[in-house]
């Protein structure tokens, strides 16, 4: 039971993540790109906890926590970017 959840959760999300992209790609301006860019390593961080889950393995835990910190920087220096216009002071 736990299997068909964890595979339709992953396959959901495989699916946002091919919406991501496409926002990613036509996004009509660059703070969409920059949410789409946000979203989609959100997305990315939950499939590798859900595989992690199936395979019962810390490993993936691990990456997803190095995952989830360099995109919290990326999107706070993108963001600051974007209204300065400068990332170092």
């Amino acid at each position: 039971m736990l299997t068909y959840a964890i595979w339709t959760a992953s396959t959901a999300f495989g699916i946002a993540l091919l919406l991501n992209l496409y926002r990613l790609i036509k996004g009509p301006t660059v703070p969409d790109r920059i949410i789409a860019l946000d979203t989609a390593y959100i997305n990315s961080i939950a499939i590798l906890v859900l595989y992690g889950i199936h395979e019962a393995t810390t490993l993936y835990f691990e990456v997803a926590l190095l995952i989830a910190i360099f995109g919290f920087v990326s999107t706070a220096m993108l963001a600051k970017y974007l209204l300065r216009g400068d990332i170092i002071e």
